[in-house]
């Protein structure tokens, strides 16, 4: 147990996955419009920007339905999952809603990707959850958009910023979540809450020598690099992770998981800054919740099913893990999902 959470916190704080050592089965893929699904013959998609309240700007894609002509439909935004870029699993479930009739932007936030923000590669579960309300900002000025239609999704660590935004944001008018995980939760508490005020304390020191390193080297530290083959004794759901990230099924160059590194010291805002305070707050709109019954981060879903007012649903996926529901078109509920939007933004 202790292993694994040593592990597992390595692998918050840095964005790392252990690299692969044939690095020539990338070559293929290390291109800047690499996408690691095929674009539906259904559907459009067009590079756009956009800017947060912040200033800083989001690049994403948007997908439009071929047969929209004039009409104005409701509209998606999509993010995630944490440490990912919009060319992996927001782009292809992007893909996915417009083949079923939605306006969808997928985006990449702050600091990563090809997004805006200095210094790169940093998480900030307050700019994060903004990133949302200004997607909806860029749906709502677009002229295929109804803008009293717009809901989102969010993947991964992006569910519990999803789930921010909408409490936050009236505007949004339905949120779905997929293999959720509470950021904040997890890198204040550990997984499944076990780091003790002892470990909380030491890695709060730890951070905070950090910041004097970087104040004096006048630049940003980033988490060390892995340049390692997995070795196989290494928790499953990392295992799971370095076969999406760091294999020709998810692998992209820009995304964090891919082998990048967030910056060192990207864990503080997330240690006292709990994200889903105002979960209730939601209602009356409604929150579809879906996960994978094998799923380690199952307990994070639960969580925020409980905490969260009517009308809600939690979907279990039997037999799923965590990252099935990235990237597995037979096994994400995309008809569940269209179902979801299509009777509640309307």
């Amino acid at each position: 147990m202790k292993k694994a959470f040593a592990i597992a916190i390595l692998f918050l704080i840095t964005g790392q996955l252990l690299a692969q050592n044939k690095k020539e089965n990338f070559k293929k893929m290390n291109t800047t419009e690499h996408y690691t699904f095929q674009l539906s013959d259904k559907v459009t998609r067009q590079k756009v920007s956009f800017k947060n309240r912040y200033g800083i700007t989001l690049s994403g894609d948007l997908y439009l339905p071929k047969n929209v002509g004039n009409q104005k439909i409701a509209a998606l935004a999509i993010s995630g999952p944490f440490g990912a870029v919009k060319e992996q699993s927001s782009g292809l479930y992007a893909n996915q809603m417009a083949e079923r009739g939605f306006a969808v932007v997928a985006f990449d936030p702050s600091y990563t990707g090809e997004s805006s923000g200095e210094p790169r590669n940093l998480a900030s579960p307050e700019i994060n959850t903004e990133d949302f309300s200004a997607a909806v900002d860029f749906l709502g000025i677009q002229k295929n958009v109804d803008r009293n239609k717009i809901g989102i999704i969010g993947i991964c660590g992006f569910g519990g910023f999803a789930l921010n935004a909408t409490a936050v944001d009236k505007r949004i008018k339905a949120v779905a979540t997929a293999t959720m995980y509470d950021m904040t939760r997890v890198m204040s508490k550990g997984y499944n809450d076990s780091v003790t005020l002892e470990q909380r304390t030491k890695m709060l020191e730890q951070l905070g020598q950090q910041r004097w390193k970087d104040a004096e080297n006048g630049t940003f530290a980033y988490g060390p690099e892995g340049n390692k083959a997995l070795k196989g004794d290494e928790p499953q759901f990392l295992k799971e992770y370095y076969d999406y990230y760091r294999t020709e099924r998810g692998f992209h160059k820009r995304s964090v998981n891919s082998g990048n590194s967030w910056t060192a010291t990207t864990p503080l805002a997330f240690m006292n800054m709990p994200i889903l305070t105002y979960i209730k707050e939601i209602s009356p709109r409604p929150v579809l919740i879906i996960v994978g019954e094998k799923a380690h981060s199952r307990y994070f879903s639960e969580t925020a099913y409980e905490n969260a007012a009517e009308p809600k649903e939690l979907l279990i996926i039997p037999n799923a893990v965590h990252t099935d529901l990235y990237d597995k078109v037979d096994i994400i509920p995309f008809a569940k999902i269209e179902v979801f939007f299509k009777e509640n933004l309307k």
